[in-house]
Formats: structure tokens, sequence, C-alpha cells
């Protein structure tokens, strides 16, 4: 059922590897470390950074931004693609009732992460400064948590299934909160027009029609000249647009994809995340992920390279406000949502899913980095409340060790197959 192992694997090596280079480099020269992080690409230019000079808006670009805000779209749009899949595609993960106790179960596992948080930050008297950066500990990493699933349940336990339908809704919900709650600059929702006709046109004229004028020619001679003429060309030019029109929006244009995944011509059923099935699929949406492996896998070394270099004395407050947000607020909100959903509401289990193992899911669904390390970026100015934030980021990998603990004490049986 599940996508070769590789695949988690290499994406998590070079995730880890460009988050300990940059911490390492960080605290030892990290003069170097943060000139290297804000080099300046081209100033004075169309995309970047936005500066108020003289009345007139400058941008310049940096590799932090070409990093954070122009390559991460292409992260953000796999992830999309796998939260759309879910939800319209026949057997999709996220479709009918079988989704229903996992999302109501995510549902907790944010709201959970949020009240640790602010009830803790008003308790200590910091609430004024940190508040902004509630939404941190409400990520799931939906590949480390699988990697650490395994390890506590098997590759076969109904659990993992469990776990992935959780982290998608989360991803989702990621998304939604990033698009809404986060704006890089003044709104200007106007500009969205811009990523909806965008999105609207690349689909009437390369998706819509074609089809149209292939009914009832089993052929398909227009679907397949677009197909093998202009690739994902039209696509990618979409794309580009609906970046720009999100960046001038306000919107985080790391989301900028968005609007065009569900345009892309897609597969007729999912068979589910990291499912060894999907490397069969031909459909240009599943083409444009496979090709985009390996590119997204050197974007995120780099995302980790330029977001985790953070001083161990930056170490505060903040640190462990998300570190518990995310290792208490996790599993109590999913277990306490996953058994409501279960049992007074009636919607059940997973056959082979205890009760108790909602703990343990929770627990490995405390793993936030790379998420977390996003929202820590754009939820507090550069400086010592967001190095302290994302340093809470980078120590919620101990969930996996508490996960392999709770596991144990939980008595879980592995099961490999």
């Amino acid at each position: 059922m599940y996508r070769v192992w590789g695949y988690v694997t290499d994406y998590s090596l070079l995730l880890i590897s460009g988050a300990v280079i940059a911490l390492v480099w960080a605290n030892i020269d990290p003069d170097s470390y943060h000139h290297f992080v804000h080099y300046v690409i081209v100033d004075n230019f169309w995309i970047g950074d936005a500066e108020a000079e003289g009345g007139q808006i400058t941008r310049t670009l940096t590799l932090h931004y070409l990093v954070n805000d122009v390559l991460m779209a292409f992260f953000f749009a796999i992830a999309a693609k796998e939260v759309w899949e879910a939800i319209i595609l026949e057997n999709g993960a996220l479709k009918g009732r079988k989704a229903l106790t996992p999302l109501i179960a995510t549902a907790g596992g944010m709201l959970g992460p949020v009240a640790v948080y602010l009830g803790l930050a008003a308790m200590l008297g910091i609430f004024g400064t940190v508040s902004r950066g509630w939404a941190i500990p409400t990520a799931t990493d939906i590949a480390f948590s699988y990697l650490v699933g395994r390890m506590v349940f098997g590759p076969g336990h109904p659990a993992i299934r469990f776990l992935l339908l959780l982290a998608i809704a989360d991803d989702a919900g990621g998304l939604i909160i990033l698009a809404i709650f986060y704006p890089t600059g003044d709104l200007a929702p106007q500009w969205l027009l811009l990523s909806l006709g965008a999105a609207l046109a690349v689909f009437f004229l390369c998706n819509w029609l074609p089809r149209r004028l292939d009914r009832g020619n089993q052929l398909r001679p227009n679907s397949t000249w677009v197909r093998k003429r202009l690739s994902f060309w039209p696509y990618l030019i979409a794309g580009c647009v609906s970046w720009f029109g999100f960046q001038e929006a306000g919107i985080h244009p790391a989301l900028g994809l968005l609007p065009i995944v569900p345009t892309i011509p897609h597969a007729d059923r999912a068979f589910g995340i990291f499912a060894e099935a999907e490397k069969y699929l031909t459909d240009l949406l599943n083409w444009i992920e496979h090709h985009l492996k390996y590119p997204v896998e050197f974007i995120l070394f780099f995302f980790g390279l330029l977001n985790a270099g953070v001083e161990f004395s930056a170490i505060g407050a903040p640190t462990w406000l998300v570190l518990l947000g995310l290792i208490i607020g996790k599993p109590v909100g999913i277990f306490l949502f996953g058994w409501f959903a279960a049992y007074p509401m009636r919607l059940g289990l997973p056959a082979g899913v205890r009760p108790i193992d909602l703990v343990a899911i929770g627990c490995v669904a405390a793993i936030g980095f790379t998420v977390a390390l996003f929202v820590a970026s754009v939820a507090f100015p550069p400086g010592a409340v967001q190095d302290a934030a994302k340093m809470g980021a980078l120590f919620s990998f101990g969930a996996a060790a508490i996960s392999l603990v709770v596991g144990r004490l939980l008595r879980i049986e592995k099961v490999t197959s």
C-alpha cells in the first residue's frame, strides 16, 4: 500500500542534513551564516522582500526569499496535490464517512496545541509578545511522522493509515491558516483575481476544452496533442502568474501554486499518499509530482539550511511554548477528539486500532519540524523571538523518542505486513 521507503528516507535525510549544517554553522560563525542567508541576489527587482522608500514599494530578492517564498511553492503544491486527491477522487482518503474520525481527531490535534501554547503564554505574562506564534505547534510533518509511525506501529498497522489521514488533513488546515492569518503585507485582495483568472484560463484551454472536443472519440486526439505538445508548460506559466498574484495580494506567495493544482488533469482514483501504485500513474498531475520529487528534496535541503540556523543561546520561553504545545497539546487533543468521534458520536475507529493507540498517534503527530519552521519564519520578524520559536520546532524531533517509549508502555504490537 505504501510508496517506496526510499522516497521518504531521501526527503528526510536531505532536510535533516541542511538543518544540522545550519545549526553547526550558526553556532560557530553566526555572522557569516546570516550574511549567507540574507545574501542579496537582485536589488530593486519585481519579486522579493518589500520595503517602502519615498512612498514607493521596492523589492529585494534575497537567497532566503528565493527559497522560502519562491521554491517552497513547489513543496506546498505537492502537499496540496495530496490533499486535493484525498478529497475529490474515488477512494480518496478524506472522502466519505471513513475519514470523519481522523478529521475530527485532526481538529483536536490543532486546537490542543493552540490551547497549550496560548494558555502557557498567558500564565507566563508574555501573551502579547508571543501570541502571533499560536499556529506554529499546530503543524504535523507528514514524512517524519510516517517514518516514526512505522517504527512505533510497524508498516502494516492500521494506525499508520489513520496517522496519514490525520497528517494530510493537518496540512490542509495549515495551508488555510497560512493564507488567512499570516499575510506578508498590506492585503490587496483584488490581485487574487489574477490568480483566479490564470487558473480558470489554463483549466478551460488546456483541460476542459480538449476533453470537450474529444467527446465520443476514444482516440482523444485533442487531449493527446495538448499533453504531448504543451505538456506542463501552460500550468507552469499559469502558476507563475498565480504566484505573482499572491505576492501582490499580500498573501504568502509560497501558497501561490495552490489555485493551479486542481486545474491539472488527474487520475480517476486515488491509491493514497506513499502508495506504491502511485508511481505507475501517468496522468499529468502525477507525472508532474514524480518529476518534482528530486528538485523538491534539494529545495528542502536549502530550506533546512536557511531556516534552522539558530544559536543555542536563543533558547527561551517561545521555545518551550512551541515544544509543549506539540508534545502535550497534540496527543491530548487527538486522543480526546478522536475518542469523542469514535464513541459518543459513534463513528468508530479502524479495525485493529485501540482507543489508547490514539495517544501514540498523537505523540507521533507532534513532530512539527518542516511546516512548524516555516510558520515560525512568517509568524515573527527576524530576531530573538523567531529564533526561540524555531528552536522549539527543531526540538519537536524529541517527539520521536517519546513516541517509541509510549509505544512500549502501551504494549503496541508491531504489524509488519
